[in-house]
């Protein structure tokens, strides 16, 4: 009987300590499966400021190219403000930020990008402030294409030297998913940053993609056979994710959308981009669900 007892002990205990892992590891599981919405956001814009928004080189009669990033970065504040509205304000401490790489010479142009610098946490978050991010954000980025409009001096956007120089360090923050959303046509160029590297440069424009003969139907192969393609970068960006919106590629060649795709796609994989997509330059309507599902992590 004394011998029976001891068995019945210990069958219970045994079971006990099964059934406390089970739960310890149910609980573990959880835990590591981190809610998107429950994450802080440090999201990024860089804007490019180029030509390729001026209503002169670039018309385009169904809606003009500044008009539609305005509308992406309608819908990048957008799930910004639904994402920190999904947190208790105990949890919110998030942040949203504009840049231009070179800097434009308007200084008020300056200012408005560093007064759209929002960082929200459990001591400034309130309803009001939520409730003013996206009228806010309209209103001081059209002022900003309205001046560089205006202004007409367009001297190229220095995309390739803002990621080798200032990305990791500007955008890039622990403990943060880092989102970085890039405005661009997808032709890259900028007067101070001519650099040729072999069959690698800094920049891509329709003239190169000719030269290279990257215009024909075997473009792929000779991408590959060639290493054609941007200069690789010290930088590793596994902490980054990145949206490319705007690429406007040029009708004289039916392949410069994949080349210019190609060409970003491979410098994105060398910098080990943790996630990335590369959109085209479609409406603000078609493109709104497309941008919430990237920053908000929906399927």
């Amino acid at each position: 009987m004394k011998n029976s007892l001891t068995i019945l002990a210990i069958s219970l205990l045994l079971v006990s300590i099964f059934s406390c892992r089970q739960e310890s590891g149910k609980e573990e599981k959880e835990t590591s499966s981190k809610d998107p919405l429950s994450e802080n956001y440090n999201i990024s814009i860089l804007l490019d400021l180029s030509d390729r928004i001026s209503l002169e080189k670039n018309p385009n009669p169904t809606m003009e190219y500044y008009q539609r990033d305005l509308g992406y970065i309608k819908s990048v504040s957008e799930a910004f403000t639904q994402h920190l509205k999904s947190k208790r304000i105990r949890q919110i401490d998030d942040k949203m930020q504009l840049f231009f790489n070179p800097e434009p010479l308007d200084p008020e142009i300056n200012t408005i990008a560093k007064n759209l610098r929002i960082t929200i946490d459990k001591n400034n978050a309130s309803k009001n402030l939520l409730n003013s991010i996206n009228s806010n954000y309209a209103a001081q980025t059209s002022k900003i294409y309205d001046s560089a409009i205006k202004d007409d001096h367009f001297i190229g956007s220095d995309i390739w030297n803002f990621f080798d120089t200032k990305a990791k360090d500007q955008c890039v923050e622990k403990n943060y998913r880092n989102i970085l959303i890039v405005l661009t046509d997808g032709y890259m160029y900028h007067e101070n940053t001519i650099i040729t590297e072999g069959n690698r440069t800094t920049y891509l424009t329709p003239e190169l993609i000719r030269k290279n003969g990257l215009n024909t139907k075997d473009w792929n192969k000779k991408l590959h056979e060639h290493d054609f393609g941007f200069i690789k970068i010290g930088e590793n960006l596994s902490n980054l994710e990145v949206l490319v919106l705007g690429i406007n590629p040029g009708k004289k060649n039916p392949y410069e959308e994949k080349v210019i795709k190609a060409y970003w796609t491979k410098w994105f994989t060398e910098m080990k981009v943790n996630r990335f997509e590369i959109k085209n330059a479609d409406l603000p309507s078609n493109m709104e669900q497309i941008i919430k599902d990237f920053i908000l992590r929906q399927k």
